[in-house]
């Protein structure tokens, strides 16, 4: 393993590729950031060690991790904590190194504990390391770790993986990667559609091989036709054909585009106008009934068109809605069925999981850059759910992520339990770069920045040694210039370079 370059020799060496002074560049220090790591590192015990130990935890955090300065330290904090806590799931196999997603052994998981419900997240968040081998090999040994062959547990849990591939592909352009992954890619989409599919044309999916056991809208052994599953399958039909149309298959990227064309039709068929939200439709063909968090889940692929469906996202803001003192819920807290299927049995009827907190925020974050000035919902909206996150991920005054938690308390459930420590199944990282520093990845030369930070929250904050298509990129907001010396307001560098600035937070457009 390699985890000995430092964080000064990586930039040493980018630095002479760019005409900046070195003085100026990084505009963050690493060394202010390591006390954070310090605190980690004994705050907890380590009852499980894999491939890269607490004491070479910032070693490989300096190497890989952009860095994060801003006002309010406990989202410093949470920046850190949340990387320090994604390593620890990093195992070495005999095929590469992949990544868990409970810390202990869990009966469920395949070979050296390995669980898909959650890659989706993990290529999210994974992206915006700078060695892209954590994720590139993950993913040839979910696709070669079976003596050569895919894992046997790759298709035991429905994901977005083709589609969050191709969006990791818009971070850093690594097409030989991204091709290698195609036909594998093939083979699990069509065992989905030899499998799920139901005669009206939906895919349908049981609640748990969702991730998401105990719902309202559903059980563990019903076939009904999702939000999730038919968002994803329209996603990995689109990434599929643009991964095809990359290969030089034309034939196979019509077809695929075909088929995202019908399956969006058939998420489109999901809207409840009774309801004004994307429901589960049971196995009679009706509607079930109860606006669930999954309902939101559209978006994070853009499948609604603009301005017809936007009514859903005023349940974000209803107390009876979505809306709790300690994060989103995963159902609507006026239905009669809330928090009603019991306690420690996975209940998604109600209570908060960081997994869907992750998928809201990305939708939101989504609509309110795709879908034109909102009414229905705003930057503030996307702050507030934002801090709520950030204050919820914490356990007796130090931070802690788990599997879920009470809506009014923020009490984690499972939260003394070894399976639910240090749980890797959401996304954190990949929020602050995409929504709070509002990096939009492309494939294109075209760099847009667009911070969901509301305009008055911070005076400064700045996100630092972001790799993004072969570059090195600075994000920084100075009110007035004091901060960081680089002049006032928002300012984007590009391997220190100056590339683009306003005087207020909005969106900025910058050619690579």
């Amino acid at each position: 393993m390699s985890i000995n370059h430092t964080f000064s020799t990586l930039f040493l060496a980018l630095s002479l590729s760019v005409s900046c002074p070195a003085q100026d560049w990084p505009v963050l220090d690493a060394r202010d950031y390591s006390h954070w790591v310090e605190f980690f590192d004994v705050m907890e015990d380590e009852p499980v060690v894999n491939a890269i130990p607490d004491s070479l935890a910032w070693g490989w955090m300096q190497d890989n991790i952009p860095l994060l300065d801003c006002p309010d330290k406990e989202f410093e904090q949470m920046w850190y904590f949340r990387w320090w806590a994604f390593r620890k799931h990093i195992v070495e196999t005999p095929y590469g190194y992949a990544l868990t997603e409970f810390i202990i052994h869990r009966s469920h998981a395949d070979k050296w504990d390995m669980i898909s419900c959650a890659v989706g997240h993990h290529i999210y968040e994974g992206r915006w390391l700078r060695d892209p081998k954590w994720i590139e090999d993950y993913m040839r040994v979910w696709f070669t770790g079976e003596d050569g062959s895919p894992m046997k547990g790759y298709n035991k849990f429905s994901s977005w993986t083709s589609y969050a591939l191709l969006e990791k592909y818009k971070v850093d352009l690594r097409k030989d990667f991204l091709l290698a992954q195609l036909e594998p890619l093939k083979v699990k989409y069509k065992e989905w559609e030899d499998t799920r599919v139901r005669p009206d044309g939906l895919f349908w999916q049981h609640d748990v091989k969702d991730g998401m056991e105990e719902s309202i809208s559903g059980g563990r052994r019903v076939q009904n036709a999702r939000p999730t599953i038919n968002s994803y399958m329209y996603a990995n039909s689109v990434a599929l054909a643009r991964i095809s149309e990359m290969a030089g298959d034309h034939v196979s990227a019509g077809q695929y585009r075909a088929k995202a064309d019908r399956i969006r039709a058939g998420v489109l068929s999901l809207w409840n106008p009774d309801h004004a939200f994307f429901e589960t439709v049971l196995e009679d063909g009706s509607f079930a009934q109860a606006r669930e968090a999954i309902g939101f889940i559209p978006w994070y692929f853009g499948i609604p068109d603009k301005g017809t469906y936007d009514c859903a996202w005023a349940q974000l803001n209803d107390p009876e809605g979505f809306c709790a003192p300690a994060g989103l819920t995963t159902a609507e807290r006026r239905h009669p069925a809330f928090r009603t299927h019991g306690f420690r049995t996975c209940e998604w009827d109600g209570a908060i999981w960081p997994f869907a907190t992750s998928q809201t925020l990305t939708a939101l974050a989504n609509f309110l850059n795709d879908y034109g000035p909102q009414e229905v919902a705003g930057k503030a909206d996307w702050w507030r759910e934002m801090k709520k996150y950030e204050v919820s991920q914490h356990k007796k005054g130090i931070p802690y992520v788990g599997e879920y938690q009470d809506e009014i308390t923020g009490e984690w459930v499972f939260g003394d339990a070894e399976r639910s420590r240090w749980y890797n199944h959401s996304t954190w990282a990949d929020l602050v770069v995409t929504g709070l520093a509002g990096i939009r990845p492309s494939e294109g030369n075209k760099l847009t920045v667009n911070p969901l930070l509301p305009q008055g929250t911070w005076d400064w904050f700045c996100l630092d040694a972001l790799p993004y298509h072969g570059h090195i990129i600075t994000v920084l907001w100075d009110v007035d210039g004091r901060r960081y010396g680089r002049g006032a307001g928002l300012t984007v560098l590009v391997d220190g370079v100056p590339a683009g600035n306003r005087a207020d937070i909005g969106k900025l457009e910058i050619t690579l």
